[in-house]
């Protein structure tokens, strides 16, 4: 029975690890809404535009592939925007304040990310709290930590090199972060595909008892999914820094729904074993896409709120009705 379990998830990771896994629907969505913002509006259909969109989804586009592994094996993270604050805020006190150069302040910022992120997975697998409660708890912790390494002030100026990360356009084109980011999706996709470790999430989300069965050790690997999410958490605050050139403990609120819903509107879903890193990838660009048209547009951002709050309950129905006539 192990081997048939086996040989069924496999088959199973096979048909949904393909690039667009399931998002064929999101690519169309995609492509439509690009039409219809070029139709509306003659500042959207430029290449400087389109390089500012991906400068704008950088972070999002790194928060979101952590996300995704968190979603395939059945999990939910709400704490990604308070860790994201809580790196930033590492970061900037120890380059900035303690005066450590920044080759210490980044790596102990992701090393406080990635307690963050072993303590949620000790918490949901040891201690059997729910996802959502133990991921709750985190994003207030790592919140008010932020909040204390500086009593609630931000911390501005940081070495030219730093910043030209988010700035300096290599081969005129693209930044270092967007660079960064891609790399991040091609080598999360790859992991998916081809190895047997990222073939696991999906066992892990499909069936996680049977997953167990076949030899999966399923409270390592979901330890090591939310670790690797908040990892890519704290990355995504350094990128934002970059861009920001100053750290604050606000930064990151409200970054956990806009997360959740790039991957859920990319295809993944929320009940766990399928999905993939090219569906949220396209999920990251219809937000990106979407807010930069509505800016354009001169939209009011109470009402894109609102509209992408429609988008998100559009592409979560759209995903349920074809899966039940799949």
């Amino acid at each position: 029975m192990s081997a048939l379990g086996v040989n069924e998830q496999g088959r199973q990771s096979r048909n949904s690890l393909g690039w667009l896994s399931g998002a064929t629907g999101p690519l169309i969505g995609l492509l439509i809404l690009c039409v219809f913002l070029s139709v509306a509006t003659d500042r959207f259909l430029s290449v400087r535009n389109a390089l500012n969109i991906l400068d704008q989804i950088t972070v999002l586009g790194v928060m979101s592939v952590g996300m995704t592994f968190v979603i395939l094996i059945g999990g939910i993270d709400l704490s990604v925007g308070s860790v994201l604050a809580l790196s930033m805020m590492i970061m900037g006190w120890v380059g900035n304040i303690a005066g450590l150069p920044m080759a210490v302040a980044i790596p102990l910022a992701l090393l406080v990310s990635a307690v963050s992120g072993l303590i949620v997975g000790v918490l949901v697998t040891r201690f059997r709290v729910p996802a959502f409660i133990a991921t709750l708890a985190m994003m207030s912790v790592a919140r008010g930590v932020a909040n204390m390494i500086t009593d609630g002030q931000q911390i501005v100026g940081f070495p030219d090199w730093f910043t030209m990360l988010a700035i300096d356009r290599h081969f005129g084109v693209l930044t270092a972060t967007v660079f960064l980011m891609l790399a991040i999706v091609v080598l999360a996709w790859l992991f998916l595909k081809y190895r047997s470790e990222g073939r696991m999430l999906y066992a892990v989300g499909g069936n996680p008892e049977v997953a167990r069965l076949a030899g999966i050790n399923v409270g390592l690997v979901t330890i090591g999914v939310y670790v690797l999410c908040a990892v890519l958490a704290g990355l995504a605050g350094i990128v934002l820094a970059a861009r920001l050139d100053a750290v604050q403990p606000s930064s990151g609120f409200g970054y956990e729904l806009d997360t959740i819903a790039a991957v859920v509107i990319g295809g993944t879903s929320l009940s766990g074993g399928a999905g993939g890193i090219g569906g949220t990838l396209i999920g990251v660009l219809i937000i990106g896409v979407l807010r930069n048209g509505l800016n354009l547009l001169n939209v009011s951002p109470f009402l894109q709120q609102v509209i992408i709050g429609v988008v998100i309950v559009l592409a979560v129905g759209a995903e349920t009705l074809r899966r039940k006539k799949a």
